[in-house]
């Protein structure tokens, strides 16, 4: 690797200040300044990129680079609304710009306004109907919302040609060459969002389209993200192969992934003392179509039930059924030929709530990431009642600071024992307590998101937590590069 390879930051401060110079003579030139807010960022000068771009739509206000990336910028801060509001001026004055509608869809995917998303994905493939990103995103998204046959679609027009994407690396020393093995499927941990573009040159390498011709990425290590065991299998054995063409460490390898599929972790965790499984069975849709009763039954269930597609997540496709002529309506709303009943187990505390609680294993140490609480039965942090409850928030902080006093010695060993079985280096787990203290677990898994604390003063409680999962990211991706 050449020296402006792994020193770019040389070239970037040399080219501000040639930058700097020309705008001594003209200090309004819009463009100059859009190439100074472009370099400040690329050099991680956040907060100086933000107010470069804020002073550029200052004199020019509806100047499309500076809101599509200030957008970008806001985003990467944690500004989340404010980054969709800057997204969204880019599109209302530059609607014949593809790339605003796709960072605008991406902001509002992200934000789980799917179908707002899709309209902005699909208009910008009618501006350009070759646009790689717009096939990816909308690949994902319909993925996301059950249309297997389009996605597949889109994910061929987006990734055919694209099966490796390098990351920026902005560090001053010698980087930490990183291969990212990712499915175009969907099913992929988000790890690059988490990986210091100072300190990492990374590689993502989509093993679904990576043709063996081509050169492999240069690495000191390899992070398997691709992490769910029941939607991209197919991907998993992809990755398996591709490994083959590398000796250097693997996180998360592919095989001990393949064993963390909902009803193989139920059956294989339900076995570890202080553990709580659901029943679970995965049947062929034909079986559950007209009366089921008996054959519910003879796997052990009774109403309500759970119903599940599996390989989604964030609550998509998971319903839960009342009684038996439910049944019907709910398979209805359904995609794929098999699909997860799992045993409703009634994790309520003496007040009516329910409390999920997440934790992350990484490299063998288990971290508190947050406890969410809410009257509702299908619980995520984004959607419980966290953000009007300061009595929920205080429970919240409570785990954080001392998650053995809030759990106890006896779930605090049966996490020790899944984070065991499990046998991964990364990977996280979502569970209530029982009365008696035992786990009731929902997922344990290397899918597991750690999202950042908004800007909200609210969560500055969340952020040292949170901030202790990246450093042990870190630590551990250092650790195995050595």
């Amino acid at each position: 690797m050449s020296m402006t390879m792994w020193q770019p930051h040389l070239l970037l401060e040399a080219e501000l200040q040639q930058i700097d110079d020309r705008l001594i003579a003209t200090p309004d030139n819009v463009e100059l300044r859009f190439d100074r807010a472009a370099t400040l960022a690329e050099l991680g000068r956040n907060e100086e990129a933000k107010n470069a771009y804020l002073e550029i739509l200052a004199l020019a206000p509806t100047h499309f680079g500076s809101l599509n990336n200030l957008a970008t910028l806001l985003l990467e801060m944690g500004f989340h609304t404010a980054a969709r509001t800057a997204y969204a001026e880019a599109v209302k004055h530059h609607p014949d710009n593809p790339a605003g509608h796709i960072n605008l869809a991406n902001a509002l995917a992200k934000n789980q306004e799917t179908q707002a998303a899709r309209q902005h994905f699909e208009i910008a493939l009618r501006l350009d109907p070759n646009h790689a990103e717009a096939h990816q995103g909308l690949c994902h998204l319909l993925t996301d919302m059950g249309d297997e046959e389009t996605a597949a679609m889109h994910r061929k027009k987006g990734f055919k040609d694209r099966p490796i994407m390098i990351l920026p690396y902005r560090g001053k020393d010698r980087p930490i060459a990183l291969l990212v093995l990712a499915s175009a499927g969907g099913g992929t941990v988000p790890i690059q969002h988490h990986l210091d573009s100072n300190v990492f040159f990374t590689s993502v390498l989509f093993v679904d389209f990576y043709d063996p011709k081509l050169p492999f990425p240069p690495h000191h290590l390899v992070f398997n993200a691709v992490g769910d065991a029941d939607l991209v299998r197919p991907s998993l054995e992809a990755a398996l192969k591709i490994l083959e063409q590398t000796k250097k460490p693997v996180i998360n390898p592919p095989a001990a992934v393949m064993a963390t599929g909902r009803a193989s972790n139920a059956e294989r965790l339900a076995h570890i003392p202080g553990v709580i499984t659901p029943k679970m069975a995965l049947l062929p849709r034909e079986f559950l179509e007209g009366d089921p009763s008996s054959l519910l039954a003879e796997h052990g269930f009774s109403f309500p039930v759970l119903l599940r597609a599996p390989g989604f997540h964030t609550g998509h496709f998971f319903v839960r059924v009342e009684y038996k002529e439910a049944l019907v309506d709910a398979l209805s709303k359904m995609p794929g030929q098999e699909l997860l009943v799992i045993q409703y187990l009634d994790a309520r505390s003496r007040d009516g709530k329910i409390r999920k609680y997440r934790v992350m294993m990484i490299a063998g140490e288990i971290y508190p990431l947050h406890a969410a609480i809410s009257h509702e039965w299908k619980i995520h942090y984004f959607s419980a009642e966290m953000a009007e409850n300061p009595e929920n928030r205080a429970e919240d902080a409570a785990f954080l600071a001392d998650m053995p006093k809030v759990l106890g010695p006896r779930a605090m060993a049966a996490l020790e024992k899944i984070r065991d079985t499990l046998g991964l280096d990364y990977a996280g787990a979502d569970f209530s307590l029982s009365a008696d203290g035992d786990i009731i677990l929902f997922e344990a898994n290397a899918t597991m998101v750690v999202n950042p604390a908004d800007a909200d003063a609210r969560w500055d409680y969340r952020r040292p937590a949170i901030q202790r999962i990246l450093d042990a990211i870190r630590r551990m991706l250092t650790k195995y590069a050595a």
